[in-house]
């Protein structure tokens, strides 16, 4: 007997509404009109991508810099409004961007 057979059984007069499943998990981040920034620099020999231009909220952007860096299992940080990934992945940073609905801008050879 699961959880919904259970509450039937408690309140038999009520109606339920399943209309409000959460089928379409969509992100929170809010989306911007500008695009994003994305450039490639080297810092002491190594190559960083940086990511800048972000006109949202800080947690948002903090939320994005978090889910880039596990998609792509490199590090990186989030500093005075930039996300800095470690490594050379601005082709496969702007992909998941662009598939997230943002607009990219690549900045650099």
């Amino acid at each position: 007997m699961d959880l919904q057979d259970q509450l039937k059984n408690l309140f038999p007069d009520h109606v339920s509404d399943t209309s409000n499943d959460v089928s379409d998990k969509k992100s929170n981040i809010w989306l911007q009109d500008e695009p994003i920034i994305c450039k490639y620099e080297k810092r002491k020999g190594k190559p960083i991508t940086i990511l800048e231009g972000y006109t949202g909220v800080t947690e948002d952007f903090k939320k994005l810099a978090k889910e880039l860096k596990t998609k792509l299992s490199v590090g990186g940080s989030f500093k005075d409004d930039r996300i800095i990934i470690q490594g050379d992945y601005r082709d496969k940073i702007m992909t998941i961007l662009k598939s997230k609905g943002f607009n990219v801008k690549r900045v650099g050879g």
